[in-house]
């Protein structure tokens, strides 16, 4: 079965950080893994660029695991529309960018032992 990284790069509203993470954390990432197709989720806050440029401040990546994508991410779209998620307005929406990866290619991983 194929397998997928939804990668969403947000921020939030300006001065509603600590309640757009609280939101993101314990309501948001929740209500996406219990829909169909989507296996885990886990957030990132930056930390450091190696280029020059502006970075979002919070990435999020998905794992999903289908053989129909396009069903997936169709039914998240319909769920949204249909306010079937709980949404914050501490989510600035303006600037947010989602995209789907299809795996491509074998982990790579060291060959070292741990310290």
């Amino acid at each position: 079965m194929p397998r997928y990284k939804m990668v969403v790069m947000s921020r939030p509203t300006q001065g509603r950080e600590a309640e757009y993470n609280e939101w993101y954390q314990n309501v948001h990432l929740g209500e996406l893994v219990a829909l169909p197709g989507f296996t885990s989720a886990q957030r990132f806050r930056y930390a450091r660029s190696l280029v020059e440029g502006e970075a979002y401040p919070y990435m999020s990546i998905y794992e999903i695991d289908t053989d129909d994508i396009d069903a997936v991410l169709n039914n998240l779209r319909d769920i949204a529309e249909r306010s079937g998620l709980t949404m914050s307005d501490s989510l600035d929406l303006t600037d947010t960018s989602a995209v789907v990866y299809e795996e491509f290619g074998e982990v790579v991983s060291s060959s070292l032992p741990m310290a």
